[in-house]
């Protein structure tokens, strides 16, 4: 019986094994190119590297012109320098490509400012001299572009609302390492963005402490009700630094985020927040500002900006004039609260065939999350006798996820631990320590908890509830430079 052909490695055609190894990754194709002399000669063949450096570092046939060397080269190239960051480039260069090819049309003007990438070297060296390890996502965005020059407008959004203005700057390596801390409260926290006219910053934590999880993105928020200046809340805005950046980069570049006045602005628009009325149409989209609220007291700040249009196929005899607003307001625990009033941020627009009318207003709320709807009121220019109603669409306003730092947590749990002992020593009879007699810890015996006189929790001092004061007593962060703008027409 004659032996079976033996199946030899070299008399395999190239075109098969070719397709076979197309299949294996940078990492598989390398092991291969041990096996033998002839996999070692199919392993380096353009087809499969060109494939690999357009996946892992979006190479094109210019990149390999311009280098003037095969792609296999060319990949050993891109590697040697940036392999570290292989699962991280790219999704964070095909971000920031977007978000430059976005902002060259719209705002030019904020592409000027970005600087070029950082090197390993600078990298080095920040991380030695904060003796904390920054994460590859991070490194791997900054060696891209290195942060943006302190500009205004920043190129992390911006609000704008009666004597209120803020703009978030790209922090560079070399101002975020200065702003490092490692202070209570916010140990081992690298500051993202900086806005120079609230003293805002998003953060980054670079290691787990004090209830943070480490490489987590958050908005600094102290607790106002706790004189331990270790008691900062956080207003949570991303689980890793790829995460922040990309999410933040999808809702510019898709829209989202609407650009105003050459300026990215953090406005969020549910595309069913739309109604119409006969030839009006009301559109709402809304905006959490954290540097405006807190979560002890429990102030929640939003603004929300308002659309109205009417159609321009309308005729001219439905022209109309607003006349007052109504807004239903419901909290998460249920309760309704019903305000109406004439015009809209003091004006009384008139809408004629296709005119737009925007404006933009702003509520605080004691809830983390409530919703409004409504109508406005108006009246026909041919007949003032003639007047209806135009429907306000339900809109959401939800603040980001929060937590309380551990300080606070290990004060709440031996608080706890106290009641149970009943280790009441000031001599009143609420059970606590402070010495007043309405069971809170302000040191005021009026029965609220921020530490005023009026009755009421709101931390302001009139009683009613809007938290005007709030936002005028709230202690300023760090290098903060108020300043007063009058309102933005958007």
């Amino acid at each position: 019986m004659a032996s079976p052909t033996e199946l030899r490695m070299d008399q395999l055609p190239s075109d098969p094994l070719l397709h076979i190894l197309s299949f294996l990754s940078y990492r598989d194709l390398v092991n291969c190119s041990y096996v033998n002399r002839r996999l070692n000669d199919l392993s380096k063949q353009n087809p499969l590297w060109k494939s690999l450096c357009s996946k892992h570092w979006l190479l094109t046939d210019v990149d390999r012109q311009k280098n003037d060397v095969s792609w296999y080269c060319l990949f050993k190239l891109y590697y040697s320098d940036l392999g570290r960051y292989i699962q991280y480039y790219t999704v964070l260069k095909t971000a920031w490509e977007q978000l430059k090819s976005f902002l060259q049309q719209k705002c030019p003007h904020i592409i000027a400012s970005l600087k070029e990438g950082a090197t390993e070297v600078e990298l080095n060296n920040i991380e030695a001299q904060m003796r904390c390890r920054l994460p590859d996502d991070y490194r791997c965005s900054y060696r891209i572009h290195n942060g943006q020059n302190s500009v205004t407008p920043g190129l992390m959004a911006s609000m704008s609302m009666s004597y209120h203005y803020r703009s978030e700057v790209l922090l560079d390596l070399e101002t975020a390492a200065e702003g490092f801390q490692l202070r209570r409260g916010m140990k081992y926290c690298l500051p993202l963005t900086f806005c120079f006219h609230t003293g805002l910053s998003q953060c980054m934590a670079l290691e787990s402490a004090e209830g943070r999880k480490m490489f987590e993105c958050f908005y600094p928020c102290p607790d106002l009700t706790d004189q331990d200046p270790a008691a900062i809340d956080m207003f949570i805005t991303g689980s890793c630094f790829s995460e922040w950046f990309t999410t933040y980069v999808n809702n510019v570049v898709t829209g989202e985020f609407p650009i105003i006045s050459d300026q990215i602005f953090r406005y969020i628009h549910d595309k069913s927040c739309v109604a119409t009325t006969g030839d009006i149409t009301v559109s709402v989209s809304t905006s959490f500002l954290p540097e405006l609220s807190s979560v002890h007291p429990p102030h929640f700040f939003f603004s929300y900006r308002v659309r109205i249009e009417m159609s321009s196929s309308a005729s001219p005899e439905a022209a109309c004039q607003l006349d007052s607003h109504y807004w239903k307001i419901t909290t998460s625990e249920g309760n309704v609260e019903e305000v109406q009033g004439p015009g809209v941020v003091g004006e009384f627009p008139v809408m004629t065939p296709g005119k737009v009318h925007k404006y933009t207003s702003c509520t605080t709320f004691s809830t983390p999350s409530e919703y409004m709807e409504g109508h406005y009121t108006f009246h026909r220019l041919a007949n003032k006798e003639d007047v209806f109603n135009v429907a306000i669409p339900r809109f959401h306003m939800v603040c980001p996820p929060y937590r309380e730092p551990m300080v606070q947590m290990q004060k709440t749990s031996a608080s706890s631990d106290d009641h149970e002992d009943d280790g009441d020593s000031d001599g009143d009879s609420d059970g606590d320590s402070d010495g007043d007699s309405d069971g809170d810890s302000d040191g005021d015996s009026d029965g609220d908890s921020d530490g005023d006189s009026d009755g009421d929790s709101d931390g302001d001092s009139d009683g009613d509830n809007d938290g005007d004061d709030f936002v005028a007593s709230k202690p300023p962060l760090p290098r903060c430079q108020r300043i007063q703008l009058d309102l933005v027409k958007v």
